[in-house]
């Protein structure tokens, strides 16, 4: 099991000024699982991102990630985990604009240090794995959406990590650039990598052989489909594996 939250909630502000963006959630992630978290706006799914992707703490409950309970983690060990098990994919790619592609695919890599030559190898098999070797000395500014969102993928696997966290991987781009970011995902889970996507599109969320369903707050749905087999996509020295 990677992941086990038992009754998380997740206060904000006061209890006459504030409210609860979760209450009593509780759920499974095993490993090499494909889910998706499915909402409207407002419903606490990028709530419940952050707090399985240890970006933020629950006020309540217990949550533990690969056997270990984080809720009284220090920054640093937070910090730690997320560099190490987690790589993230936001709606807004989050690239820097000066550095080229595999420059951005390089600054987990960096974070957690190595020589030059390793993290450029690294970043490289990433592109690869993604479709885009051949760009990777152009700058954000110089790809499409669907590309950034790849690069972004990139930078998400260069790591190796357990956990893929995807908000909303899909939401500013086009129809066919969103289903070949989706197969991406695909491929990634048959690999072996824990997936989680957060989407309010149940057409995306469909996709995920099994679905969250988020809705005020509380989880409401626990939908799963059969188990298909692993194959696909896979990275030079085991990543996600």
């Amino acid at each position: 099991m990677l992941i086990d939250a038992r009754n998380l909630c997740k206060l904000y502000g006061t209890n006459e000024v504030g409210g609860a963006a979760l209450s009593q959630i509780s759920f499974e992630v095993h490993e090499g699982e494909f889910l998706a978290i499915v909402g409207p706006s407002g419903s606490g799914k990028s709530t419940l991102m952050n707090l399985i992707g240890l970006l933020d703490r629950p006020t309540s409950g217990c949550l533990v990630f690969d056997g270990e309970q984080i809720a009284d983690a220090r920054p640093g060990r937070l910090a730690a985990i997320r560099n190490r098990d987690i790589g993230f994919v936001f709606q807004s790619y989050n690239l820097l604009p000066r550095l080229t592609a595999i420059a951005n695919v390089e600054l987990p890599l960096m974070y957690a240090g190595g020589g030059r030559a390793r993290r450029r190898l690294r970043a490289t098999a990433a592109l690869d794995a993604v479709g885009l070797a051949h760009r990777c000395s152009q700058r954000p500014w110089e790809l499409s959406g669907g590309e950034q969102q790849r690069v972004a993928i990139a930078r998400a696997i260069v790591t190796h990590p357990r956990l893929i966290l995807a908000d909303e991987p899909t939401g500013a781009l086009d129809t066919a650039s969103g289903k070949r970011v989706l197969t991406l995902f695909e491929d990634l889970h048959r690999s072996g990598c824990t997936v989680v996507i957060v989407t309010h599109d149940r057409e995306i969320a469909q996709r995920a052989p099994r679905r969250l369903h988020i809705r005020d707050g509380s989880l409401v749905a626990d939908e799963r489909d059969s188990e298909s087999p692993r194959m696909g996509l896979r990275l030079a020295a085991g990543a996600c594996s």
